[in-house]
């Protein structure tokens, strides 16, 4: 039995409840028999190998632990793994990947080794990294990963020339989205987003989640503060930041506050919200992940300054046609082919007829390369 790939599993079911945490799946194996096994809990709570060990209680003495991220040796809300690790006896330490954390990066397996403990690193390594994405490049460079997620038609419309946009994706394709909005702390749209479309911003119809979910944060991006306080946004259960320029009226500061939103002032580029401030901002409240929506003019501004990590295209098998149509990244864009941002790690899936096309921009990883033992 691939014991690694169970304690993935069991990860996954951690994520949109962990953040600003990584979310690990362990798994406790003896004489090839599960006698254990957990995933992250909240901030504040049990770690995975805590949960695992919990369940395996005395029989962990002399077994085998799997798990998805390299033990902890710090004291943080919760004390350290790898302590507890020790005290239960395990013998053998399979760990997918060290962690990118600086403070861990492999002082956790140097520990269990001084404790006499075997321990291998690497296995199923690449999906271990993809579920800690986001937290592995907030804890190295304390800016949220930045996922940009649009929908369009063959011809690469969002919209007819009239501005009619609903519903080029499936529903299937609507739902998934909701998955995405829930494993994101964060979801980021343009101001004209809001005024084209008031929507709610909000994770529903979704595992674990529905509106008793804790809402990720919304985040407008409005420079001239010209979104309306009757918005929707302001309506529905969660929070919602806006991020406006220097340029906005005191009145219409105070009118976001009153309708319950939190206001920050950035720089302006070219009369544009400073969206690297803003990422900067976002860091510092603890949000390791966002998901922007649109619409083009903000995806093309994010694009422009290499500001996105993920890229998620749903693709329907529709022609809209248009001249006028918009399509789903503006901005100023590339001069050259040569030039252009190319996707790398690519994947391509289809859900009820639309294509899903997803890949990483071609940066350098944020995740040191893990030793293998």
């Amino acid at each position: 039995m691939d014991y690694m790939a169970q304690a993935l599993s069991l990860a996954k079911l951690a994520l949109g409840h962990v953040s600003p945490n990584p979310a690990v799946g362990a798994v406790i194996v003896k004489n090839r028999k599960v006698i254990g096994q957990g995933y992250t809990q909240p901030p504040g709570y049990a770690h995975a190998e805590i949960m695992a060990l919990k369940e395996a209680g005395e029989r962990a003495r002399g077994a085998t632990l799997y798990v998805t991220l390299e033990p902890c040796c710090h004291y943080g809300r919760t004390p350290p793994c790898t302590k507890a690790i020790i005290s239960a006896g395990i013998t053998h330490v399979h760990a997918a990947m060290i962690d990118p954390n600086p403070v861990v990066g492999g002082k956790g397996k140097t520990e269990l080794e001084k404790a006499g403990i075997r321990v291998n690193i690497g296995e199923h390594e690449d999906e271990a990294r993809e579920i800690i994405q986001t937290y592995a490049k907030y804890i190295t460079t304390k800016i949220p990963f930045v996922t940009a997620k649009f929908a369009m038609s063959l011809d690469g419309k969002i919209a007819t020339r009239t501005g009619d946009s609903k519903w080029i994706s499936s529903e299937e394709s609507r739902r998934y989205v909701h998955y995405l909005r829930f494993t994101h702390d964060a979801i980021m749209v343009g101001v004209n987003t809001v005024l084209t479309d008031d929507p709610q911003l909000t994770v529903r119809c979704c595992s674990h989640g529905g509106m008793s979910h804790e809402q990720p944060l919304r985040v407008i991006v409005d420079s001239e503060g010209k979104t309306p306080t009757t918005s929707k946004v302001f309506e529905a259960p969660g929070n919602v930041l806006m991020a406006v320029s220097e340029d906005i009226s005191p009145v219409r500061k105070r009118a976001y506050k009153r309708a319950g939103a939190e206001v920050v002032t950035l720089p302006a580029r070219r009369g544009q919200v400073d969206l690297s401030a803003l990422l900067v901002a976002l860091g510092e409240r603890q949000i390791t992940s966002v998901l922007a929506e649109g619409g083009g003019r903000l995806l093309g501004s994010l694009f422009d300054r290499r500001l996105v990590d993920k890229v998620i295209v749903f693709i329907a098998p529709i022609v809209i046609g248009g001249r006028q149509a918009k399509t789903p990244v503006a901005g100023k864009g590339v001069e050259n082919v040569i030039d252009s941002i190319k996707l790398e790690r690519m994947r391509t899936r289809s859900l009820n007829g639309d294509v899903i096309i997803s890949g990483y921009i071609g940066k350098e990883s944020c995740l040191p390369v893990s030793p293998k033992s």
